[in-house]
């Protein structure tokens, strides 16, 4: 069964690969005749790889051999990109792929109502309608703060059901839906209403960053030791670069080229990805039944990344092409360095069980 499942995620892995690629090549970085890859990045990294890991945690999560087809349409119409293949094919995938995520958490909501689920089925609906309009021919740039919201709301979702778990009243989670419900509305309102929206969409984010500073347990396990410590340095890393997103979004509306990556690569980057490798210890073994502990090397390329994330801001604040390249190729290594971190990790988990499951000689 672990063998059937990495060969669901494996699709993500190589998404993420291309996506990471087509970054480079968007920048600069080499020469890249292909316009379909490098057209390819933001769909890669956002529905290709990202997307396609949660809702694979949801096939897992609900058992039903159908939802496996969710996250193949995601990464597997991401790919087909980059490909002969007609684009439309691969968006019409992805909008597939999105809908069928909604199918899922409507049997989890019939299996156990909660305000954690309705945020993270309004974050697919964000996904499905960004993709949607990506497929009639809006351009991908003027969807991608709705595609962002998609992942944002989902980790939000995420955060409202371990929080809980740690004391979150139901006045909370409600003001929780209230804040998701706002960010979803002032995202798709910058398709049809830019610049004013901007700012109102980067109001109600500093608003969710200030709530979820609030109730996140994350606050207080700074304070303590090992995995709690590691993952609470993640998840405030993540909230500070949303928080630096809304902050562009709110003074400056709609943004310019340079304004555009700063807010994204904060948003995707910063606290998306930062999201990632706090809970890859957690995410890996749901999905996988791969044991994935913390290790402390972990904090090796989550620093990396916060460093080289502050390198690519400064270079579009002062439109130093050359420093972005630097920050973006140190943004690759970061994820590619936690990546062989976490395969580390897991390997020599697996050793360590394996050899304790051994029967001890007898003399």
């Amino acid at each position: 069964m672990r063998v059937a499942r990495l060969a669901f995620a494996a699709p993500a892995g190589v998404a993420l690969l291309v996506g990471m690629a087509a970054g480079l090549a968007r920048m600069g970085v080499f020469e890249m005749d292909a316009e379909a890859l490098q057209d390819a990045h933001a769909p890669a990294m956002l529905f290709g790889f990202v997307g396609s890991l949660v809702v694979l945690e949801r096939a897992v999560a609900i058992r039903r051999t159908w939802a496996y087809a969710a996250p193949l349409l995601l990464s597997l119409g991401a790919l087909s990109l980059i490909t002969p293949i007609p684009a439309a094919v691969g968006r019409t995938a992805i909008v597939l792929g999105l809908a069928l995520m909604l199918v899922i958490y409507r049997l989890i909501w019939q299996r156990q109502p909660a305000v954690a689920t309705s945020v993270q089925a309004l974050a697919a609906t964000c996904g499905l309608l960004a993709a949607g309009l990506w497929s009639a021919g809006v351009p991908f740039a003027s969807v991608s703060l709705v595609a962002a919201v998609f992942l944002v709301l989902t980790i939000v979702g995420e955060r409202i059901e371990l929080g809980r778990a740690g004391g979150l009243t139901a006045r909370g989670e409600n003001a929780g839906l209230a804040l998701a419900i706002g960010v979803s509305a002032s995202a798709l309102a910058t398709v049809i209403w830019p610049g004013t929206a901007h700012a109102v969409l980067g109001a109600v984010l500093l608003v969710l960053v200030v709530w979820l500073l609030v109730v996140d347990v994350a606050r207080v396990t700074i304070a303590s030791t090992g995995a709690a410590r590691y993952m609470a340095v993640c998840l405030l890393s993540g909230y500070a670069w949303l928080a630096a997103a809304s902050a562009v979004l709110l003074a400056g509306g709609e943004p310019d080229a340079a304004a555009y990556d700063l807010v994204t690569h904060a948003v995707l980057l910063g606290f998306v990805m930062s999201m990632i490798m706090a809970h890859a210890s957690v995410i890996l073994p749901a999905v996988l039944r791969t044991p994935l502990p913390y290790r402390p090397w972990f904090y090796v390329p989550v620093a990396l990344l916060q460093l080289s994330l502050i390198v690519r801001a400064i270079g579009d604040v002062r439109g130093a092409g050359t420093v972005v390249q630097v920050g973006g190729i140190a943004n690759v290594a970061a994820i590619v360095l936690f990546l062989l971190c976490a395969a580390a990790s897991a390997v020599s988990a697996s050793r360590t069980t394996r050899v304790k499951g051994e029967p001890h000689a007898q003399p």
